[in-house]
């Protein structure tokens, strides 16, 4: 009997034993298989990367000069000169703060008041980007004379950078949310923008020390054409 018993107590550890070492085994390979370098390479997708190049051809307006803004705006709008100055200067410096194109907000102003500082819409919407008080209380709590080119650009270009920044950057959006659901806005301000880019690529052409990375400074807001934007 004590025989018998040793014999299958050594039989039964002999099976333990292999039951342990199978189990060792299998728990290695599951380890290597699930930490191999290769597997997780193929797991893991690649990033996608987008292409600059449509990117960068469809944010390559025309960036113009003071002067230029200036002269297009008595030739074509009948501005006066000292109220061109000043529609310019603003421009400019409100198209750096919010990172637009210039050419934007004119095209904006030339829809909305064709320069008309003191234009006030039967609404009651105020200056040359026909800021409406009543829309924005707020934003206009402190401000001055809406007539003011200074403070008009100011905060219509604050409004519309919002509203660029609200649609990520979907430039058709904003533009139908500035106008209050205009049909046709978005693409009027298309044709302006068409317009004042044609108007000032041929200056730069005609002026041989036109500085070349003026003519393609980009600005912020996604491609965009009003084929895109039906209705609005």
């Amino acid at each position: 009997m004590h025989g018998i018993n040793a014999l299958n107590g050594m039989a039964g550890a002999r099976l333990r034993l292999a039951s342990v070492l199978k189990a060792a085994f299998v728990t290695i390979v599951f380890l290597l298989a699930g930490f191999s370098p290769a597997t997780n390479a193929q797991s893991i997708p690649a990033p996608l990367v987008a292409s600059d190049s449509a990117a960068d051809a469809a944010a390559t307006p025309i960036a113009p000069e003071l002067d230029d803004i200036v002269s297009a705006l008595c030739a074509q709008f009948r501005v006066t000169r000292a109220d061109s100055i000043k529609i310019a200067h603003a421009v400019l410096t409100e198209a750096n703060r919010y990172g637009m194109s210039p050419v934007l907000l004119l095209a904006v102003m030339a829809v909305e008041s064709g320069f008309n500082r003191h234009a006030v819409s039967v609404a009651g919407a105020r200056g040359l980007m026909q800021i409406l008080p009543a829309a924005h209380p707020q934003l206009l709590a402190r401000a001055g004379d809406l007539s003011d080119p200074a403070t008009n650009v100011h905060l219509g270009s604050a409004i519309l950078r919002g509203y660029l920044d609200d649609a990520d950057g979907d430039l058709g959006a904003a533009l139908h949310r500035y106008s209050g659901g205009g049909r046709g806005y978005a693409r009027r301000v298309d044709q302006r923008m068409q317009q004042f880019n044609a108007h000032f690529q041929s200056v730069a052409n005609a002026n041989p020390n036109a500085n070349p990375a003026a003519a393609t400074k980009p600005f912020l807001y996604t491609a965009w054409h009003p084929d895109d934007s039906a209705g609005q």
